[in-house]
C-alpha cells in the first residue's frame, strides 16, 4: 500500500478520502496527484488483499478500483466488498478490451467504469459528481420504495433507483446526471432490468411494473 497526501491537509478533510487500487505505479501516480489537487486525500493500493483488510476500517468517500488485480479480478473484490450495498460509489477502470467485464462489474456493484486512456479532468469530475449524488441521495430520499414482484428476481438498490428514473420519464442522460453515472451505465441498468423483467423496450417494462408491481 501506498499514501500520499495532499499539500493542503485543510482541503483534503473538506474533499475527503479517495481508495485508489491499481497494480500499475504509472497509473496509481496519476491519479493520486489529479485527486491531491482536486483536494482529496488519497490512499494507494498495488494488490486487492491490502485495498480490502484497509476498508473494513475505513470508508473513503470513493473508490477506483482496477478490472485486473494481481492474484484476483475486480469482480471478486466487488463482491468481497458487497459492492450494492457499499457506502460510497465504486468505480472500475478498465482498457477497451474490457468493457464486457466492466459492464459485470457494474452488475456486481460497481457504481460506473472509467475507460483507460483518460483524461485527469474528466475522471475528476465524474468522481465529484458520483460523490455529489450521493450525498444528496443520503440527505434528501426518503426511500426508495420497496416494490417487489412475485416470481421475479428481486431488484438491487441501483435498479430501483435506475427504474425510478425511467417511471419519472427521464432520459438516459437525465437519469446519468440524476443518479451521477454515465448514460452508457444507465444503458446497462436499463437492459438488465428489462431482461429480469422479460420487456420488450421501455415501454413494455413501465407496463409490468405498473401491472404487477406490489409494495411491501
Amino acid at each position: 500500500m501506498s499514501s500520499q497526501m495532499p499539500d493542503s491537509p485543510h482541503e483534503s478533510v473538506a474533499a475527503g478520502e479517495i481508495f485508489i487500487v491499481d497494480d500499475d505505479p504509472g497509473v496509481r501516480a496519476t491519479l493520486t496527484t489529479i485527486f491531491e489537487r482536486a483536494g482529496y486525500r488519497v490512499v494507494a493500493f498495488a494488490d486487492g488483499a491490502s485495498f480490502l483488510a484497509h476498508a473494513r476500517t475505513a470508508t473513503p468517500v470513493s473508490i477506483i478500483l482496477d478490472v485486473h488485480i494481481p492474484g484476483r479480478s475486480g469482480l471478486d473484490i466487488l463482491r468481497e466488498l458487497h459492492a450494492q450495498d457499499y457506502p460510497a460509489p465504486i468505480f472500475i477502470v478498465s482498457g477497451q478490451g474490457d468493457i464486457p467485464m466492466a459492464v459485470d462489474a457494474i452488475r456486481a456493484g460497481a457504481l460506473d467504469f472509467i475507460e483507460k486512456p483518460f483524461r485527469g479532468s474528466e475522471v475528476v469530475e465524474r468522481v465529484k459528481q458520483a460523490i455529489s449524488a450521493y450525498s444528496l441521495r443520503k440527505q434528501d430520499d426518503p426511500g426508495l420504495p420497496e416494490l417487489f414482484f412475485p416470481g421475479r428476481e428481486p431488484l438491487t438498490r441501483r435498479e430501483r433507483e435506475v427504474l425510478a428514473t425511467i417511471l419519472n420519464g427521464a432520459s438516459a442522460k437525465e437519469a446519468g446526471r440524476e443518479l451521477g453515472i454515465s448514460h452508457r451505465t444507465i444503458e446497462v441498468h436499463r437492459a438488465k432490468l428489462m431482461e429480469k423483467f422479460g420487456a420488450r423496450n421501455v415501454t413494455d417494462l413501465m407496463r409490468i411494473v405498473f401491472d404487477q408491481g406490489q409494495r411491501r
